[in-house]
Order: structure tokens, then C-alpha cells, then sequence
């Protein structure tokens, strides 16, 4: 797999859209404002018609622009429109335990129900996965593999597809080779076996607040006290918080999802990303890094793994194609550093070996360049549809409301008014064929009751227009409003 600069990735079109989606977003051009003519931007820019075309598309996919019959291309953007963005969690060092697991079963019972409009479910429509193609490389797998894959595998995982999980690393600047990875069932069989091997019932673990209820789950299945440190929506958690947190010697381990958290969305920073390695090298407290979204990104590049300023191999990195490619598959893996062997042990215990067939699939998707052609489309797919629910919820939500502005993945944070209770909003919901997920399942503690988190990886329609302006209906009834 050959990893393509900007420069040679990037349309002429899409060069032309980002330059005129920033002057829009600096606010050079303002709603109703006009905007060039197709034929006076050929001119000036010496570029075809159609390329123009494409680029006010694009636009028009985010919301920006919007085309009158007639009269041309119009500014429908305006910043003062979008609702504020939530505030940073507060979680308390001290509070009970108080699991959502009744919660987490009843949201999750109904997802399979016909007519479900599923906001709830953190994955992308199966009209966003390359289905087809997937298909034939399965069918092509079945034909090259010894035994058509019917036999183990070595207990590390498949070569190739480790050869091609540490090629791709450069996109990240990550320097991997495939002897630094092991292959599971997924990123959340990557998460569990990287517990299991540093972490024993009774220690504590740190994670982000709120976070991914599986990671709460996964935690206290295996007998660990989880530590929720204050995040914020956009830089996630502040190295400040994190070195307060571990220098009483008290958390054996970080579990981080710095790269578009699950629900919140958030990205930090580099600079903070680097200091939180060197933190918890220095107190010696392992990072596991669930880099699970990182590749669905809406900048120009992706963002860096912590595992990229990782001298000691204290930081596991944990990845998959369950949110991007193929989430049946069932196909992750870990680079876990130092405890490389220890991990490898306990992947043998639980599992013997990973299933080939799905491996040797996607190791074909990232070697001849098919996964990241489906990645560009899908980023620029669920970035378009990102503002289009922000600006569902700001025409159809009570004032007050805040959300997330999340910069990858798939999810919304959305903040209501402090009377709104998200677990009965979700039963009002359902009755209405709509699925949401209520905030209080992604925290221990007695805390997000008016929060909730909204899914954008379906496709993008009235029809889904028109649920969210049902779902906030339900949240003014709520109110009283």
C-alpha cells in the first residue's frame, strides 16, 4: 500500500471547496451572500466547468452553499446559527458506582427491529461499506489460501495483514513492522486482552469522561475501579487532569481515545498527545490507545496516534475496520510494545488464533489501495452529514441546546436543558420508531441524564431530515413547550 502525499490525493475540486469553505468559515463570505458564477471562476482560476460544478457540490453536500434556480450559488452558512458547544466534563473523583448496564440491554434489544431509524448504533450504514467489492476479495481469498483458510493460523496473526497494518502506520507516523503487531477479533478484543495483561481485579484504571459504556463494561467485567477524568468536547482530556490523576500511584493503567472520542468526538492536540506519553512514561502507568475512529478524519491529514511518540513501548495501540470497513469481520489488532510476549500468551489461551479468511480480506483491501479510495468517500460523506445534523438541531432543538462540532468519526454529543431526562426521551422515541442513546450509559456515575448521543453514519435524506425534527418535537414535549 503506497501512502499518497495531499498533493497527489487531492482533486483540483477539492482544493477549490476547502479554499472557499474557509473564507466562508472566517466569515469572507456571509449567508445570502452570492457567490462567483461557475463561468467567471473557469476564468479566473483556469479550470473547466466541471470542476467548478464539483466543487460548489460539495458544498451544497455540506450545507454551506445551496443553488437557486437561475440566479446561481448562495452562502447559507451562517456561524450564529450552529448552537454552542457543550462545556467540559466534570466528573467526580469520589462518586458511588453506579453501573447502566438495565439501560445499556434496553437500548440495545430493540436495535434489530423493523422500521427502527437507528441514531443509537456508532457504525455506518451498510450503504457507506463497500459491500460488493468486499465480497470479491472474499471469493478471490477462498481461491489463493491453503485450504481455502479452513486452517489455523500462526497465533500472532496473518503476515500480510500485519505487514500491511504497520505500512499503513506512516499515515500516522507511526514506525511499526509486522513483527509489533498482533491481530484480534476486533478493537474491543484488543482493549481486553491488553487489560488482561497489565491489570489485575481491584486496580484502577483512568479513561475519559464520558466514554465508550463498552470500555465501562469491558472494566468492570474484569473486576477493575475506573477513574473518570474531565474531558473537553473538543481537546479531550487536559495532561494537567491526567498527571493530577496518576502521580498518587493509585491508577495501574490509561485506557484513551484520543483520536475522536466516542461519544464526545474530541481530538486532542498533538502537543498533548506527546505530553501525555511522556507523562505516563514517568509515573510508569501504561497507555492503552483505542485509535479506533482515527482514520475517519475531516482535515486534511490524519491526526497522530500517541503510540508515534512512544521511545519505551509503554503505549499499546490498539485499531480495527469494524467502524470504517467491514464490522462483521471482526478484524483488529494490537502493537502492545513491551508486553508484546505477555499478550501474545493470553491471545493463545482465550482464542488459540484468528479467523484467516476475514484477515487475509482486508489485508488485500489495504495493500492495493481500495481502503483508503473508500475512506476518502466516506469521510467526505459523514463530514457533510456531521453539519447537517448540527443544523437539524439547531432548527428543530430547543434553544439551549449544545453540540458537539466533532472533527472524525461518527457520533454527536448533544447537551439538553437539565429538565430534559434522556432515558425517558428514549422510550418517547422509540414509540416513534426512533433510536437514540441516552448519555447516562456512557459514565459510572450519576451524571449526563440530559445528554444524549446521535449516530451520522447513515445516508443523508429528507426522510432523516424529518426524524430529527421528530426527535426534537419530543424534546420540547419534554419541556413542556
Amino acid at each position: 500500500m503506497a501512502v499518497l502525499s495531499p498533493s497527489r490525493t487531492d482533486f483540483r475540486y477539492l482544493q477549490l471547496s476547502r479554499s472557499i469553505e474557509q473564507q466562508i468559515r472566517d466569515g469572507v463570505w456571509k449567508c445570502g451572500d452570492k457567490l462567483p458564477s461557475v463561468r467567471s471562476l473557469c476564468r479566473e482560476q483556469g479550470i473547466s466547468m466541471s470542476t467548478v460544478l464539483q466543487a460548489y457540490l460539495e458544498l451544497e453536500k455540506k450545507a454551506l452553499i445551496e443553488s437557486r434556480p437561475q440566479s446561481g450559488y448562495y452562502v447559507s452558512y451562517w456561524h450564529r446559527q450552529l448552537p454552542p458547544v457543550p462545556g467540559a466534563s466534570q466528573p467526580s473523583a469520589l462518586s458511588e458506582v453506579s453501573e447502566p448496564d438495565d439501560m445499556i440491554r434496553k437500548v440495545y434489544s430493540q436495535l434489530g427491529r423493523e422500521g427502527l431509524v437507528p441514531l443509537s448504533l456508532s457504525v455506518p450504514c451498510d450503504a457507506l461499506l463497500p459491500v460488493a467489492k468486499l465480497n470479491k476479495a472474499m471469493i478471490a481469498a477462498m481461491r489463493e489460501l491453503p485450504g481455502s483458510g479452513t486452517g489455523y493460523e500462526e497465533v500472532q496473526g496473518y503476515r500480510p495483514l500485519r505487514r500491511q497494518v504497520a505500512r499503513w502506520s506512516l499515515s500516522w507516523q507511526g514506525h511499526l513492522n509486522e513483527e509489533d503487531i498482533v491481530t484480534t477479533a476486533g478493537c474491543m478484543n484488543a482493549l481486553s486482552l491488553s487489560l488482561m495483561t497489565l491489570t489485575r481485579a481491584g486496580d484502577t484504571i483512568a479513561v475519559e469522561s464520558p466514554v465508550y459504556f463498552g470500555i465501562l463494561q469491558l472494566a468492570r467485567s474484569l473486576g477493575l475501579h475506573v477513574l473518570e477524568l474531565p474531558t473537553h468536547p473538543q481537546t479531550g482530556v487536559e495532561p494537567d487532569a491526567l498527571r493530577a490523576a496518576v502521580k498518587g500511584g493509585k491508577v495501574k493503567v490509561c485506557l484513551l481515545v484520543p483520536n475522536f472520542n466516542n461519544p464526545l468526538g474530541s481530538c486532542m492536540p498533538d502537543a498533548h498527545k506527546k505530553e501525555v506519553v511522556e507523562i505516563l512514561e514517568y509515573y510508569g502507568v501504561p497507555l492503552i490507545e483505542d485509535d479506533l475512529y482515527g482514520d475517519v478524519y475531516f482535515g486534511d491529514a490524519r491526526p497522530r496516534s500517541c503510540k508515534s511518540y512512544d521511545e519505551s513501548g509503554n503505549v499499546l495501540w490498539c485499531g480495527s475496520v469494524s467502524k470504517t470497513l467491514a464490522p462483521g469481520y471482526r478484524v483488529g489488532w494490537v502493537a502492545p510494545g513491551r508486553h508484546k510476549e505477555a499478550l501474545i500468551r493470553l491471545k493463545h489461551y482465550h482464542s488459540i488464533a484468528s479467523a484467516t479468511l476475514p484477515q487475509a480480506v482486508i489485508a488485500s483491501f489495504l495493500e492495493n489501495g481500495r481502503y483508503e479510495h473508500h475512506l476518502r468517500r466516506l469521510r467526505s460523506t459523514l463530514q457533510a452529514n456531521a453539519f447537517q445534523f448540527i443544523r437539524a438541531v439547531s432548527r428543530y432543538f430547543p434553544e439551549g441546546t449544545r453540540v458537539s462540532r466533532p472533527q472524525g468519526g461518527f457520533v454527536l454529543w448533544v447537551e439538553l436543558d437539565p429538565r430534559v431526562q434522556t432515558a425517558s426521551l428514549y422510550d418517547a422515541a422509540i414509540r416513534q420508531g426512533i433510536s437514540i442513546t441516552p448519555g447516562r450509559m456512557f459514565t459510572l456515575q450519576q451524571q449526563y441524564h440530559h445528554c444524549m448521543r446521535l449516530s451520522y453514519g447513515h445516508i443523508w435524506n429528507a426522510e432523516l431530515d424529518n426524524t430529527l425534527k421528530r426527535l426534537g418535537r419530543l424534546v420540547h414535549l419534554e419541556l413542556g413547550a
